[in-house]
């Protein structure tokens, strides 16, 4: 697992961005478009959302998307499900 402080505080979802605060003051931003699940969700299930895996993750169960602080950290998109192995 992470370091504690990578835990999930608070989350906000505009059109086009995602920011997430972390407990040690980090606030991460990146764009919606990174996740197609979210970007394309109405601002209802975008503000529906749950933390996660011990505090390192956010649930949005209405709309079966799971993201971790670690890849939020990390800069990574989810995987185009479109894109050739």
């Amino acid at each position: 697992m992470g370091n504690v402080g990578e835990r999930v505080q608070d989350v906000r979802v505009t059109d086009d961005t995602l920011t997430v605060d972390l407990f040690d003051g980090r606030t991460i931003s990146v764009p919606l478009a990174w996740y197609p699940r979210l970007l394309h969700a109405t601002p209802a299930q975008r503000s529906n959302w749950q933390i996660a895996g011990g505090g390192f993750g956010i649930h949005w169960p209405d709309i079966d998307e799971d993201l971790s602080t670690e890849g939020l950290l990390r800069g990574a998109p989810a995987p185009r499900e479109s894109t050739p192995a």
